[in-house]
């Protein structure tokens, strides 16, 4: 009898920290705000991303969203048309896990 083992390695997606600014429009509309996340959301897990978490938060931003995303070019497209609906203006940090910063700093000289 054989017994084969199959690991699969699932690379980590990036993560992203979003930090969220309403504009005009968007406070002006603030009653569909809940929608407004809910459909980014599903753009997110669309593009065969992840949302960790969402905030409202009281201070220099109205919203903080955490995104585990494919690649730079997705965050970056999802970004551009949540953008054009002039709702919200973003700043987005690309994150790294503490482990992923050991890894890299690991290799300095």
């Amino acid at each position: 009898m054989v017994i084969s083992i199959i690991l699969i390695h699932v690379a980590k997606m990036p993560t992203y920290i979003i930090l969220v600014n309403w504009t005009d429009q968007g406070i002006r509309n603030v009653k569909d705000t809940i929608k407004r996340a809910e459909a980014f959301k599903s753009a997110v897990e669309g593009s065969g991303g992840k949302m960790l978490d969402a905030y409202y938060t009281m201070g220099q931003h109205d919203f903080v969203v955490t995104v585990q995303l494919p690649n730079d070019e997705t965050a970056m497209s999802i970004l551009l048309a949540l953008g054009v609906r002039g709702n919200v203006r973003t700043t987005t940090l690309k994150a790294f896990s503490l482990s992923e910063a050991e890894k890299v700093v690991s290799r300095l000289s």
